[in-house]
């Protein structure tokens, strides 16, 4: 998983509520587990006037240029701009896939969905609550501005505007500190390597006949 510690970046607004998963990633896409390769199909029947099938090369399907993301001002975003319940729905880990593999890191939002939130950190996506009125201001001031870029800081947890004024973010010492250093369970479970094999060694000696 890739660590995060600070960016610089572009920020893109979602001016939608209760995005759902089945939105940011149709059902259709969900065959593969490889965690790449879903980029291009990230909100796929909003982006898209036709219907989005699993490796369907995308680079001459027709877009609907109203959609956001198809704005040439927003093209290499990195932070998502959102309103409340983001990433309801199923609990598909299929989600942050595709946000990650397009190419967001940060997502602000008043709110999200639990276990979409959880997937976030786990996949190595920042995601950030901030209060109605702070997302407003966001929203109004990257609308506004071409090329509005958020300076997200995890160490200092801070997120910091072009004018130079910033707010502060809560995230559990648990996911910061995993996300700082790049690690999931699996990471976690790996710091453990030495003491795994050595318990499984003494354990083929005290109870061999588990392993004929």
């Amino acid at each position: 998983m890739k660590a995060f510690t600070q960016i610089t970046g572009l920020a893109c607004p979602l001016d939608r509520a209760n995005v759902d998963t089945d939105a940011i990633i149709p059902k259709q896409f969900l065959k593969s587990i490889k965690r790449t390769g879903f980029g291009p199909y990230l909100f796929d029947e909003w982006r898209y006037t036709n219907y989005g099938e699993p490796d369907m090369d995308c680079t001459n399907r027709p877009l609907n240029e109203d959609f956001v993301l198809n704005q040439a001002r927003y093209k290499g975003a990195q932070v998502l701009l959102a309103r409340e319940n983001f990433g309801c729905g199923s609990s598909r880990e299929h989600a942050p896939w595709a946000i990650d593999d397009y190419g967001f890191r940060v997502i602000i939002a008043p709110s999200f969905a639990d276990i979409f939130y959880n997937n976030c950190f786990k996949n190595g996506i920042l995601p950030i609550v901030a209060s109605a009125e702070q997302v407003d201001q966001l929203f109004k001031e990257c609308e506004s501005t071409e090329g509005y870029e958020l300076n997200v800081d995890l160490p200092s947890q801070t997120v910091t505007l072009p004018s130079g004024a910033s707010f502060s973010f809560d995230v559990s010492e648990t996911s910061k500190k995993n996300l700082l250093n790049g690690l999931d369970e699996i990471g976690l479970t790996l710091e453990h390597a030495d003491k795994i094999k050595a318990f499984e060694n003494q354990h083929k000696v005290s109870q061999p006949w588990l392993f004929t």
